[in-house]
């Protein structure tokens, strides 16, 4: 029987799917995040869980991984749940998943709640091409490069903060990216969601007078740079000083940037000329 990932509410036990419902009573073994949290869920889904219930938190994931394994290769079921969303999405399941699939034993999964694609449907930011980047590094040196990277990045960006740090990092983020338009959802599904929409400058203020709750943060892209023939000259060169044949290296260059591939190749050859 397959190892079974199961998305539960993020916080209106309405959320949950029939599917999870009968996953909860019929599994053998259920790995949790939080037992207690499991069962007041399992208390709201009015289901009784049939199988053994046991931790599984980050700290105890490595511990726990033998035992689990064990069960699904003699043929039990295993659910796993997390405290809210998708397991190995920022939550404790990666390693199991990988294990399981290193065996080629099944894996299957229950669709339901994410905060990343709910977060990222309600900012009004672009949702076409989207990357998720988990939780903001703590450490100063991680955290710069982290921003270093988000610098050029035009796809919108997710990502998880939590409430005590997030007047910092947005005040960085601020810093670092400039004026970019960003959402701040907090508390997503539950009685008290908010969702704050400004520049990072805009929401850095306002999340200075404290912030409580879950933190999900959406971020607008990088603008594209506007970039000019005479900018593109000198790439151009040096691939076809290393071998690339000039029209080719020019249509791929203009075609990623948006000039005209013949004014592009015109200019290379002015250039060679010139020098």
């Amino acid at each position: 029987m397959p190892l079974v990932l199961a998305a539960t509410p993020l916080g209106d036990s309405r959320d949950a799917s029939p599917r999870l419902v009968s996953a909860l009573a019929d599994a053998d073994v259920i790995a949790a995040e939080d037992t207690r949290r499991l069962r007041a869920l399992a208390a709201a889904l009015n289901v009784t869980p049939a199988g053994r219930v046991v931790s599984f938190y980050e700290d105890v994931e490595t511990a726990r991984l033998p035992r689990l394994m064990d069960a699904l290769r003699t043929g039990e079921t295993v659910l796993l749940v997390t405290d809210a969303g998708m397991p190995s999405v920022s939550d404790p399941g990666y390693r199991l998943v990988a294990a399981c699939v290193a065996e080629d034993l099944p894996v299957t999964c229950l669709p339901g709640p994410s905060a990343v694609t709910t977060a990222l449907a309600v900012s009004g930011l672009p949702s076409d091409r989207f990357c998720f980047e988990g939780f903001v590094p703590r450490k100063p040196g991680e955290k710069a490069r982290w921003f270093a990277e988000l610098a050029g990045q035009p796809r919108t960006v997710v990502f998880f903060e939590s409430p005590h740090r997030l007047a910092a990092t947005l005040a960085e983020a601020a810093e670092a990216l400039g004026d970019r338009r960003a959402a701040v959802c907090r508390e997503l599904t539950k009685t008290y969601e908010e969702v704050r929409r400004g520049t990072l400058a805009e929401l850095a203020d306002w999340a200075s007078d404290g912030v409580r709750g879950e933190i999900t943060v959406v971020l607008a892209g990088a603008r594209p740079r506007a970039v000019s023939v005479a900018d593109l000259v000198g790439e151009v060169s040096s691939r076809v000083a290393a071998g690339e044949r000039l029209k080719s290296v020019a249509a791929e260059v203009a075609a990623a940037t948006g000039v005209s591939s013949k004014e592009l190749y015109n200019a290379v050859l002015q250039a060679r000329r010139a020098g």
